[in-house]
């Protein structure tokens, strides 16, 4: 992964545990940017007692949990939805390499690339 990867010529597949850390330090990269450089709030993660994690918490009011495949099913976002359940922030979102975006039990599936559109458009402050 990363530049040693692509220095010894090792492509970054889809579907590895390589592919997916290499999609998730992308979008950290990007939140701590934005938040560096617009927001100012607070960038974070949420675990659960019972152990549910989402990955990112922007502010005091979005959730965001990555998942770096093509279709994500319910059980891809338990956590997500756990965290929804208690209702204390404003969006849930679940992005994704999926090629469109969706919404199912109150919780938004975003391709990746336009999540992030949203996020330097300002939709999630």
């Amino acid at each position: 992964m990363g530049v040693a990867g692509a220095l010894q010529g090792r492509p970054l597949r889809p579907r590895t545990p390589e592919f997916g850390a290499g999609v998730e330090t992308y979008l950290i990269h990007e939140l701590i940017a934005y938040r560096d450089y617009v927001s100012g709030e607070p960038l974070g993660y949420w675990r659960s007692t019972s152990g549910f994690e989402v990955d990112f918490i922007l502010g005091d009011h979005t959730a965001v949990e990555l998942k770096a495949k093509e279709s994500v099913a319910a059980q891809d976002v338990k956590s997500l939805r756990a965290l929804a359940e208690e209702r204390k922030l404003k969006r849930y979102l679940c992005v994704s390499l999926e090629p469109r975006r969706r919404r199912a039990d109150g919780i938004t599936f975003l391709p990746v690339e336009e999540f992030l559109d949203g996020l330097w458009g300002g939709e999630y402050a």
